[in-house]
């Protein structure tokens, strides 16, 4: 279908890197229409330097894009493109055995690789803010970024210091390449700062030697090496002048660099630091891109755990990203391989797709019986503080804060929900399926847990009218009740809001407007025998009727037995009180069958227990003769 004179345009704009962008249809859609004005057709091309028209790709539109713009499929098997990444040579590994009992060392990277990330960085007014979240969370150590980088981190760091807004505490923590002049620059920085920790870092990767430095293994040992010297002798007056600094050396880009190698450079640094039991080196193992597998990165931990000969005065501390999905569980699995300490970011912000989301392990933790040792009591407001300042968006699936972490729409979660939930115990051990965490804890609402649209089940729709709106419904109600949501979703192509499902409650159940209409109505009991009276209009016509009974209810019946109405047999009947107090009302729910065998509920409410029962009786009726 794709002539030459139609394609040349395409060839050419490929040819001039001029960016292509298809909108593909069903050809259906639009093969052998005419243009039609302010339509843009599936098929159109549009170009940067004009546009171009094509109505009639179709299926050429494979051979087009491989013949224009070169794309291409994935490589069918077998893939030689890619290699598997090498395994770690540890047969007696022990992680895979050991049970986590405490929580690590927490290190927020936020201020420093989160926002080397943003499309638009904090300002120091957003920073001195997103700081005060953090120590309000009970972080204690905290990296602020890179001063000897540029004039507003180095600002930031000095206004935190001048400012006195670094609690007692807080250590702050700057990052910095090995080389002599961003070593003093970042130390005129740090000058008056109480606990810092000073982290080095240069890369140590096969590639990066290659690739990027050109140099051998001794070589970028030396770079190291003579950068930890120079910062032990150019921070003496720092020291002497009542800082305490720390330091932590991270061999960049550790988990792709052979193991051998990151324990030679490792050693190396802790022999010029000299760490003692007072003042521990912090030797950081960064998966600077995700390339394996988690139980490889754990494997990697334990053999470096092992190996160092001064583990005893070292901090292993990780720092994962996200690249393959997996940095949760590679930090999870390294803290068990041995690691102390855990650097990270509020909800995975970083390069690419993103550094360990802080928040995830954390919370993981104290759903296992563990305290973090950091407040996420606030959630809502620690994300609103986060969304603003990194002009970032929480993913509404996002675990424990997104928006529908805690939201059921399928049938069948929702009625286990609010089976599990009626269980639950004050006091008692968190036990409600699907809901790992109690959504208080983390001051989210019970509101959205259970939402409503056409894959919504009964259970569902009575979470929500109990949750909401105080009514427990028996179960024949829940049926029908959910039947008949599940149908208005569905035509609505849209989830219901529960003001809406209450609505429809009460516009099919409780207030039904129909055939009967009660006006007054007089009970008188004697003994064992009730007798009623009751001012009915039935059809636009007023009469009234007195019937006998054992109780209210079954004169009730007896009363519309004397009218030309269906007879009524009364079949559930249940009940409870609507809020508390002395202007609490009653709630009735009563099933009944009519002629034809049907069975329809009706729901009543009312100060008076008698009169909610005769309400709903006549709301089924009503709903049997509509």
């Amino acid at each position: 279908d794709c002539h030459d004179h139609r394609v040349a345009p395409l060839r050419q704009a490929a040819r001039e890197h001029v960016a292509v962008h298809f909108v593909v249809l069903d050809e259906k859609d639009f093969l052998h229409r005419p243009k039609q004005a302010n339509r843009s057709w599936p098929g159109e091309v549009l170009l940067k330097k004009g546009r171009g028209v094509f109505p009639q790709l179709s299926s050429t539109l494979g051979a087009l894009r491989g013949a224009v713009l070169g794309f291409q499929p994935m490589q069918p098997p077998p893939v030689t493109k890619y290699r598997p990444f090498p395994q770690v040579d540890l047969p007696d590994r022990q992680w895979p055995s050991r049970v986590l009992s405490r929580a690590p060392i927490w290190c927020s990277v936020d201020l420093r690789d989160g926002n080397q990330a943003l499309a638009q960085p904090m300002s120091v007014e957003e920073k001195l803010e997103y700081f005060e979240m953090l120590v309000g969370i009970g972080f204690k150590q905290i990296e602020i970024g890179f001063p000897s980088a540029s004039q507003i981190e180095f600002d930031f760091c000095r206004r935190l210091i001048e400012e006195n807004r670094i609690p007692a505490d807080v250590s702050i923590q700057i990052l910095c390449q090995c080389r002599e002049d961003l070593i003093t620059r970042s130390l005129e920085a740090l000058s008056g700062a109480q606990n810092i920790i000073f982290h080095l870092y240069n890369s140590t990767s096969p590639k990066q030697r290659d690739y990027v430095f050109a140099s051998t293994r001794e070589q970028i040992v030396g770079i190291a090496t003579h950068a930890v010297s120079f910062l032990k002798k150019t921070m003496r007056p720092l020291v002497d002048s009542g800082s305490r600094i720390q330091l932590e050396y991270s061999p960049e880009s550790f988990t792709s660099t052979e193991l051998d190698f990151a324990l030679q450079i490792c050693e190396a640094v802790t022999d010029v630091w000299q760490p003692t039991p007072d003042n521990m080196i912090i030797l950081n193992l960064p998966a600077t891109v995700e390339y394996a597998t988690p139980n490889i990165h754990a494997d990697q931990i334990e053999w470096m755990s092992r190996h160092l000969t001064r583990r005893d005065l070292t901090i292993l501390s990780l720092h994962t990203h996200n690249d393959r999905g997996t940095g949760t569980a590679a930090t999870e699995l390294g803290l068990l391989a041995g690691a102390d300490r855990v650097e990270g970011t509020l909800f995975g912000v970083g390069e690419r797709t993103g550094n360990l989301d802080i928040v995830t392990v954390a919370l993981n933790l104290y759903t296992h019986g563990i305290h973090p040792g950091l407040d996420f009591g606030k959630l809502n407001a620690i994300r609103e503080i986060y969304e603003r300042c990194t002009r970032m968006e929480v993913h509404p699936r996002h675990p424990y804060a997104g928006d529908l972490a805690f939201t059921a729409f399928s049938g069948s979660h929702q009625d286990a929900i609010k089976k599990s939930w009626a269980r639950q115990s004050p006091g008692q051990p968190w036990d409600v399926l699907y809901i790992p965490i109690d959504p208080a804890d983390v001051g989210r609402s019970y509101k959205a847990i259970v939402r409503i649209n056409s894959q919504s089940g009964k259970g569902g729709v009575a979470y929500v009218l109990e949750k909401e709106f105080g009514y427990q419904l028996p179960k024949g109600l829940q049926k029908d009740l959910g039947r008949l949501v599940n149908t208005v979703s569905d035509e609505k192509g849209t989830e219901l809001e529960p003001e809406e499902i209450f609505e429809l409650f009460q516009k099919t159940f409780v207030v039904r407007s129909g055939a009967v209409r009660l006006g007054e109505f007089r009970a008188i009991e004697r003994a064992e025998q009730v007798t009623v009276e009751a001012d009915l209009e039935i059809l636009g016509k007023a009469q009234t009727v007195r019937g006998t009974g054992n109780g209210p209810i079954a004169a009730f019946v007896d009363c519309l037995a004397k009218t030309e109405l269906p007879r009524v047999e009364i079949l559930n009947y249940s009940e409870h009180s609507l809020g508390a107090g002395a202007d609490a009302r009653a709630v009735s729910y009563i099933e009944i069958k009519v002629p034809g065998n049907r069975v329809l509920y009706g729901v009543g409410s009312d100060t008076n227990i008698e009169l909610a029962s005769i309400h709903a009786i006549i709301s089924a009726l009503n709903r049997a003769l509509a």
